[in-house]
């Protein structure tokens, strides 16, 4: 696998940005934003990371095409097949986005988010992204989320089989999905059961930790990689079964320190187990 981070220092040159994803040592890293630069400066991303053997690992359309307002899920789907469209450009391994959601915050908890209408909605937005686009280099995929579909491998593994499009895949974070005190404190076999139920369609991963408190109802905190209970140990034993590109992509930080915390705990953990990143 390749490990990949948040970056905070200047990349808004190719040789810039390049230069950041190697001083952390990565080798792999989310697409700059390159919206409304000419085809020229994005091809220069583009040699800037094949020569410095850096994969693009995704190229983020947060957005929320299964809005209930119409203005904001067709402005929603047109960005999704923009970036769909960059992301075959540069060969990222994903175009990535969250389903949405049913309710006012595009990414927030609604009542409707688990219904069988919004399962199917969001088939047929998958569907019409893809076959839009016809990406032949990268994939359109939907990030695991606690309060909308894909929120388990089971619900993943149906949105497949419906949305049955080859340029489908998956992204995986498993902080998004642990939501009870159960799986928190069984992480690691719903960690095992994603991987063998979906592993040959992983393409990206985030890296991130989650925390439990004591109070009630129930709290959980997502926290900096090594300051949780997610079970690393599986995490990276599973990714390392995969295609070696496969990325995995340390975010949610909110500084500098913190993602050297993250990276230098995740490769100890690495280490441990002889894993190369």
């Amino acid at each position: 696998m390749r490990l990949g981070s948040q970056l905070f220092g200047d990349t808004s040159t190719p040789e810039a940005w390049a230069n950041e994803v190697l001083r952390g040592g990565y080798r792999s890293a989310i697409c700059p934003n390159l919206d409304g630069m000419s085809e020229d400066i994005v091809r220069a991303y583009m040699r800037a990371a094949e020569v410095n053997d850096i994969t693009i690992s995704e190229v983020g359309a947060w957005s929320n095409p299964i809005s209930t307002d119409e203005a904001v899920r067709r402005e929603a789907l047109a960005l999704c097949k923009r970036r769909l469209a960059l992301a075959d450009t540069v060969g990222a391994r994903c175009c990535v986005n969250i389903a949405g959601s049913r309710g006012e915050q595009w990414d927030g908890p609604h009542p409707d988010n688990f219904s069988d209408d919004t399962f199917a909605l969001i088939v047929d937005t998958v569907r019409e992204i893809i076959d839009a686009v016809r990406p032949t280099r990268t994939f359109f995929a939907l990030e695991t989320m606690p309060w909308v579909y894909p929120d388990s491998a089971d619900t993943y593994l149906a949105l497949l089989q419906a949305i049955d499009r080859p340029a489908f895949a998956v992204h995986f974070d498993p902080v998004n999905m642990i939501s009870s005190p159960r799986i928190f404190y069984k992480n690691g076999d719903m960690i095992r059961d994603f991987f063998a139920k979906l592993g040959p369609y992983i393409r990206n991963c985030h890296a991130k930790d989650i925390a439990i408190a004591s109070k009630l109802t129930v709290h959980l905190d997502e926290v900096v990689p090594g300051r949780g209970a997610l079970d690393y140990r599986t995490f990276l034993r599973e990714l390392n079964k995969l295609d070696p590109d496969t990325s995995l992509i340390i975010e949610h930080l909110h500084s500098p320190d913190e993602g050297e915390e993250a990276a230098r705990y995740i490769r100890s953990v690495a280490g441990e187990l002889n894993i190369a990143l």
